[in-house]
């Protein structure tokens, strides 16, 4: 998951919160020193927050696939998730316990949870065997690889950029979906059409018709009767 880069605009009215005790603040937070710890404290209240059901933990597998913390840890190490997560362990802001759900012999999961009074109930409730993990614990989702950003994917497949593509690249960042660049840019490699100008076109034509990314390509400099694109890429588009 990328994040848009540039100073944050501030929060819209009504936006949604995440409920932090206040001794997080007074009583933990002085003594955190490590950033990955205060990362991954911070981000695992929103995340549980967002859980459903009873017990509400978090698993390992969960946590390090999570783009949004990826991208918050990105700068402190391969290990980050994990020194944070023990350091919050040891310090006593998080529970740790691996459950393993009955006939699943070796499918032991490892499970956080907050260690307020509803947490410490939960893990006990588990370690006694009173939770029939296989009906809660879901497989763990497949390690991914983050997908490239958009400039990443031009420096690949179109050269190097400059600084006037860089313009148009954000500009379209904020105009389609992230999930169209990758299949743009990959249509555009196929039909050996490697100029932004294609492929802001395909952008344009996805953009009105939808994307169809299973189909199979088509020239778009090919005259296509009097339909024209419009907008702000127009005249980037060759005729």
């Amino acid at each position: 998951m990328e994040l848009e880069q540039g100073r944050f605009e501030g929060f819209p009215a009504g936006a949604l919160a995440t409920a932090i005790p206040n001794l997080f603040f007074t009583a933990v937070l002085p003594r955190i020193s490590d950033p990955a710890e205060l990362v991954v404290s911070l981000y695992f209240f929103f995340a549980h927050g967002r859980k459903k059901g009873q017990p509400r933990f978090l698993t390992y597998a969960e946590l390090t696939a999570d783009d949004i913390l990826a991208a918050a840890l990105d700068s402190l190490g391969e290990d980050a998730v994990r020194r944070g997560l023990n350091a919050a362990v040891e310090r006593g802001t998080l529970l740790r316990l691996d459950a393993e759900p009955a006939g699943q012999e070796g499918q032991a999961q490892e499970l956080y949870l907050l260690n307020t009074a509803a947490g410490r109930r939960e893990a006990a409730a588990i370690e006694a065997g009173e939770q029939d993990m296989g009906q809660i614990l879901a497989p763990p989702p497949e390690p991914h690889e983050p997908k490239p950003n958009i400039f990443e994917l031009y420096e690949q497949n179109i050269g190097p950029l400059t600084p006037m593509v860089a313009e148009y690249l954000k500009d379209a960042e904020k105009e389609y979906p992230a999930d169209w660049f990758e299949p743009a840019f990959q249509r555009a490699v196929e039909q050996n059409k490697r100029s932004w100008s294609y492929i802001a076109a395909i952008l344009r034509r996805w953009e009105a018709e939808g994307p169809d990314y299973e189909k199979a390509g088509r020239d778009l400099e090919r005259p296509r009767g009097k339909r024209s694109l419009s907008g702000r890429y127009r005249h980037l588009v060759r005729h």
